[in-house]
């Protein structure tokens, strides 16, 4: 490890206060990804560089998505004196609707902290009115419901973004990158690059990495022409293409190309696209409140009555009952 006095740059060694607040069913791998970088920095320096404080809404013991319980050290009930505040937030964000939050968050902005959210903490931050006008992301399984609530924003679905006074991660290990870099832009690169070593993490990854594995290594083929109906389809959920058009992508005959989704996915085309449209309803129905018309429509399905048989054979519930169960 290098020297102390080696990773250390600039001038700026007042301790930057860090705040987190805690939603209920936060994902505990988001948090110490965006908590545990900052006590490294201290440790690796032997300074003080950030201090931080925990909030509830309630100022009562919260529980991650793991059960673990963290006992904060306030709620809401006053301002949080730091620099910067992330909100961490897990499962599903949809569902958490408390409105005197939402306005505690716009009033520690009104007061010039740095507002950042983790993994589906963003979707909390656009539900406050926090993101108009600044690059956001979001976790990958909650960009559909996000960019159907909030057209407006700016949503990249990239792994994490730094826009002024407003900082996304997708969730997973991009906070530990997102909090590097704020690191390297504070302290310098020999210092971020050191907690990053620390953390065994050997590729710093920038802000506009993608989120996912690639298509390849998702569906475990490297088929061109596989590859490129399997790209079209995932973008192509509200007009799903003809599968003449999924063929003529990928150069290939109707025929060979049914070959080839059977051969490496065992499942004819049709069934995969219907797979994803349908899991692409389910996300829609849990997070967001589009009818179930409205759903279906986004979904690419033409008819409510198939909406309805398609979902309930492959969920063994209607979709009714997957809104009434998020509802319960």
């Amino acid at each position: 490890m290098p020297h102390r006095d080696t990773i250390l740059t600039g001038n700026d060694t007042k301790a930057r206060r860090i705040g987190f607040l805690l939603i209920p069913d936060f994902a505990l791998i988001c948090y110490g990804c965006a908590m545990e970088p900052y006590r490294a920095a201290n440790t690796l320096t032997g300074r003080k560089l950030y201090s931080w404080a925990h909030v509830s809404p309630d100022g009562k013991p919260v529980h991650a998505s793991n059960g673990v319980a963290f006992l904060p050290d306030q709620g809401i009930e006053r301002p949080l004196d730091v620099d910067d505040l992330f909100v961490c937030a897990g499962g599903n964000p949809a569902l958490f609707d408390d409105p005197a939050t939402f306005a505690w968050l716009r009033a520690q902005a009104k007061r010039g902290t740095r507002i950042g959210g983790v993994s589906g903490g963003p979707f909390l931050l656009a539900r406050a009115g926090l993101l108009a006008g600044r690059r956001c992301t979001v976790h990958w399984e909650h960009i559909p419901a996000i960019a159907e609530r909030f057209p407006e924003l700016d949503l990249t679905g990239s792994l994490f973004e730094i826009d002024r006074d407003r900082c996304t991660s997708s969730g997973g290990t991009a906070a530990l990158d997102m909090m590097v870099e704020l690191i390297r832009a504070r302290h310098g690169r020999a210092l971020a690059h050191a907690v990053s070593d620390w953390f065994l993490h050997n590729e710093v990854r920038a802000g506009g990495a993608p989120q996912r594995m690639s298509l390849n290594a998702r569906y475990g083929t490297s088929h061109r022409a596989l590859l490129a109906a399997l790209s079209a389809m995932e973008s192509a959920i509200e007009d799903p293409l003809p599968r003449e058009d999924l063929a003529s992508l990928g150069g290939v005959s109707l025929r060979q190309m049914e070959r080839l989704f059977r051969a490496h996915l065992g499942r004819s085309m049709g069934t995969h696209y219907l797979a994803l449209r349908l899991d692409r309803a389910r996300l829609l129905l849990r997070q967001t409140g589009l009818s179930v018309l409205e759903v279906a429509t986004a979904c690419g399905f033409t008819s409510a009555a198939h909406f309805s048989r398609s979902y309930r054979a492959r969920f063994s519930q209607a979709p009714r009952s997957e809104r009434a169960a998020r509802l319960a």
